[in-house]
């Protein structure tokens, strides 16, 4: 059996460029439908902009632009987290050896230092990622789990801005998934419509919503329809709007989350993940062998926060 004993420490731009901005950036992070943003200024504000519907004037002399743009503002609260795991020596070993013969581009019997340092990253990376995902959604500082900072959902189940779309408490099916959608579109407020054709609009939904979507585009019997069916579809859209399962589902019944079944309206840009390891000193990723343990630990040290930042443009399902 092999040991994993050389140290791996990422700080300052390393930090940045090796181990959190993949992570948080590019088409992975639009796909969970939010707004990531790394590396803010602290205390991290951020602005929902809405100019001035007509700034078209008759020409003249000097200055009649009147009054400023108009915009929601929010300070997100950020906390200080770390994110630690370990694995007794030969688990480990055996874990970042299945993560480097799963690729087909590293010769094995001539393996670098530099191989197993970036499987060991994208493992804790994976790792981390996940973790924060889930406390994004169904975080609760109340909770006995997820609870580093407040998620969305809290958020805005909690709020008395967010609107509602008052729907049958019926199990989302193939049936009913479109009144679902329609309704929901129906409620919305003239402010999030309008925000349709700059084309970040997200359902966020549930997986039972999000199957019942996917059953009823099957049914449809139509060639688009067989092909899908076979091969699959790589993402789901409601006249445009895309669909996104926050694939919660299996967290929800040990969560705060009263609600099993969710679905929600908004701009991606509406909620806000924030994640700083520019402004905490002591921030840091490092990776190392504890010989008296016999063991292989992990420890991220960083700060993070979400945020909505206009709860009146999110449309929430309510079920009854």
């Amino acid at each position: 059996m092999g040991l994993i004993e050389n140290t791996k420490t990422y700080t300052g731009q390393d930090l940045e460029t090796i181990f959190f901005r993949p992570m948080l950036s590019g088409e992975s992070a639009e796909q969970l439908g939010i707004r990531m943003m790394y590396n803010m200024p602290v205390p991290t504000t951020i602005q929902l902009w809405s100019p001035r519907a007509d700034i078209l004037q008759e020409y003249e002399a000097g200055w009649s632009g009147g009054d400023s743009a108009n915009r929601v503002q929010k300070s997100v609260e950020m906390h200080k987290v770390k994110a630690e795991v370990g694995f007794s020596a030969s688990d480990y070993f055996q874990q970042v050896w299945e993560h480097i013969v799963a690729r087909a581009d590293v010769n094995l019997d001539d393996l670098t230092g530099t191989e197993l340092e970036a499987a060991e990253t994208e493992m804790f990376r994976a790792a981390i990622a996940e973790s924060l995902r889930v406390t994004m959604w169904i975080g609760d500082v109340t909770a006995s789990t997820y609870n580093k900072f407040n998620g969305f959902l809290k958020s805005i189940l909690d709020s008395r801005d967010v609107v509602s779309a008052t729907l049958s408490n019926a199990a989302p099916s193939k049936d009913n998934v479109l009144q679902i959608f329609n309704t929901m579109w129906s409620a919305a407020p003239a402010d999030l419509k309008a925000m349709r054709a700059d084309g970040n609009l997200v359902m966020l939904v549930t997986s039972d919503i999000y199957d019942a979507y996917e059953q009823y585009l099957d049914s449809c019997g139509s060639d688009a329809a067989y092909t899908d069916l076979s091969s699959g579809r790589r993402e789901l859209s409601f006249h445009g709007i895309k669909l996104v399962d926050m694939a919660i589902t299996q967290f929800l019944p040990t969560s705060t989350i009263a609600k099993q079944t969710i679905c929600l309206l908004t701009d991606r840009r509406n909620l806000v993940l924030a994640v700083n390891t520019a402004d905490y000193p002591g921030s840091e990723v490092r990776m190392w062998y504890n010989p008296d343990a016999m063991e292989n630990r992990q420890r991220a040290i960083f700060m993070v926060g979400a945020e909505v930042i206009d709860p009146s443009l999110v449309v929430k399902a309510k079920f009854e």
